[in-house]
């Protein structure tokens, strides 16, 4: 496992340091609304943007990653009720989310400049998450770990496996290739100056399969730097797999929505195959 700069540490019996592994929500907006995906190409709206956020303020989560998955820059076109009021684009839903939220936030998505990033910063992110535009201009990954630090800046890297079994990265939501082998493109993204990767399988986005493995290691040991392992979680014991396979950090997206206590029994699954989670 990677070191992040904000990952707890403790000591085991022989005094080692033994890093602490953190466990992620993932919030994806789309449109102005909170949405489950599968697969990168179906989505279901399951709620308001704001109330899953309030209610993992009350559980043991270590941070927050929401992501902005919309395909265009638009202001919202949906309907407006009493709890989305106000809320008309990623910018204000970032305002309001950075109010709400008292973990670590990642906000990411749709960002191609660093004037977008300083915004991100400015409305109360943490750390601020991008892919498509990384790939195409890697010299923003280096402006941007020179301004905010580079424990600030994480690169997502989404992956497809195609039908020979090559992993191979792809940007605008999962919809172009890059010709990239996710390990090769992460020793770039690492040499560039980001701080960590967000590592997404599109082939088990909501599927419930379980991490891809293999993808895990292959990039985890192409890296020194902390890689959040993200797709395919289905079972609390999915986690500790992807902690072996060298992840610093296991994120879900679909899970934290229809499973209660989602906090404490991951945890406990982490802690019951001998991994060292903040409880």
């Amino acid at each position: 496992m990677r070191v992040g700069s904000d990952q707890e540490f403790c000591l085991d019996v022989k005094g080692c340091v033994v890093l602490k592994t953190r466990l992620i929500p993932v919030l994806l907006l789309k449109d102005g609304y909170l949405v489950r995906s599968e697969s990168f190409r179906e989505y279901q709206v399951i709620g308001h943007p704001l109330h899953e956020v309030k209610r993992f303020n009350h559980w043991n989560v270590d941070e927050l990653i929401y992501l902005n998955i919309s395909q265009t820059d638009e202001v919202y076109q949906r309907r407006e009720d009493h709890g989305t009021k106000g809320l008309l684009d990623p910018m204000s839903t970032l305002d309001a989310v950075s109010k709400t939220c008292f973990m670590p936030l990642t906000w990411g998505g749709r960002l191609r400049s660093v004037e977008q990033m300083r915004e991100c910063f400015a409305r109360g992110a943490d750390k601020i998450c991008f892919n498509s535009e990384a790939f195409r201009t890697p010299e923003m990954i280096t402006q941007a770990a020179k301004i905010f630090g580079n424990q600030a800046v994480v690169v997502c890297i989404d992956v497809r496996r195609q039908a020979d079994g090559r992993l191979e990265a792809f940007i605008d939501g999962g919809r172009t290739p890059t010709g990239k082998d996710p390990a090769a493109w992460a020793r770039e993204v690492e040499a560039h100056g980001a701080g960590e990767i967000l590592l997404q399988s599109i082939d088990r986005d909501g599927s419930g399969r379980g991490y891809d493995i293999e993808l895990i290691r292959s990039v985890s040991e192409a890296t020194t730097i902390p890689v959040i392992a993200l797709g395919g979680v289905g079972t609390w014991d999915h986690y500790a797999a992807a902690v072996r396979a060298g992840a610093s950090a296991v994120a879900a997206a679909n899970l934290w929505h229809f499973k209660e206590l989602a906090d404490r029994q991951g945890k406990r699954a982490l802690a019951r195959a001998g991994i060292e989670v903040r409880l």
